[in-house]
């Protein structure tokens, strides 16, 4: 038996939410997405010059960035369609505990261990590492394999983002800091 709430999405009354910024991954997704093509659309373009096939190659380019703007909208929709990313309140606090979907668990401020920031390549986390291991069972298969992916690069599988969000880094962590009032460590 799980010894925390899960549920499939994060409340959203509670007194401070924090939801992912499409805006945000858009202009980096969307940045990186442009960038691949138009280097691919110049190679294409210098192949085509002068040659028999350039409707073929013409029609590659299509192909491939069709298959880039889907990939793309896909990674957008999966990182920012699962609802919430945090809520925090007086109690404890509301985390994901996958990165790509909304099921998310209720941990007490007193079943936390440490509140840190890390940060891996573009992306900064909060990362929530609870005292109690039994937080971390029984969450699924799919997030299983998610958290162990997380644990890898953050050292906990419960994180939140903090540089694509709908509120700043600065606001997100002064809000834990207010509501975890001294009873967890934050680092």
């Amino acid at each position: 038996m799980q010894p925390y709430p899960v549920v499939p999405r994060i409340p959203a009354d509670q007194p401070f939410v924090v939801r992912p910024s499409v805006r945000k991954r858009v202009f980096l997704f969307g940045g990186f997405t442009l960038a691949v093509l138009a280097v691919l659309g110049c190679v294409l373009g210098l192949g085509a010059i002068g040659s028999e096939n350039a409707v073929a190659l013409l029609a590659m380019f299509g192909l491939i960035a069709l298959f880039f703007v889907a990939l793309f909208g896909l990674q957008i929709w999966l990182l920012t369609s699962g609802g919430p990313v945090l809520a925090v309140g007086p109690a404890g606090l509301w985390i994901k505990t996958r990165p790509t979907r909304g099921q998310a668990i209720w941990l007490p401020w007193e079943a936390i261990g440490l509140i840190s920031r890390r940060r891996w390549s573009l992306e900064k986390m909060l990362c929530v590492a609870p005292r109690d291991p039994r937080a971390e069972q029984n969450l699924g298969a799919f997030t299983a394999l998610d958290a162990g992916v997380m644990k890898a690069f953050f050292g906990t599988g419960f994180t939140a983002t903090l540089n694509f969000a709908d509120k700043s880094e600065q606001e997100i962590l002064q809000a834990v800091a207010h509501f975890a009032a001294g009873r967890v460590q934050l680092a």
